[in-house]
């Protein structure tokens, strides 16, 4: 795993979510949250005001697919 990532790391933050709640089904989040989610993770470096929907969405369907791997 890389120490630090952004936005653009859509997979990564998507594993990183996945450890961090498990229990969470990543298409319940409202993307609000998710961006909070994802600057307060360790190791994030992005700015936050360069995110937008295409990239939260990128990470939201990431961690959904981590998500289900999980569940089986």
């Amino acid at each position: 795993m890389p120490s630090t990532f952004d936005w653009d790391n859509a997979e990564e933050i998507g594993i990183r979510l996945a450890e961090k709640f498990p229990d969470v089904d990543p298409l319940t989040v409202r993307f609000t949250d998710l961006h909070k989610w994802v600057t307060g993770l360790d190791g994030f470096t992005g700015d936050p005001s360069q995110s937008n929907e295409g990239k939260l969405e990128a990470i939201q369907m990431a961690w959904h697919e981590e998500y289900q791997e999980n569940q089986r």
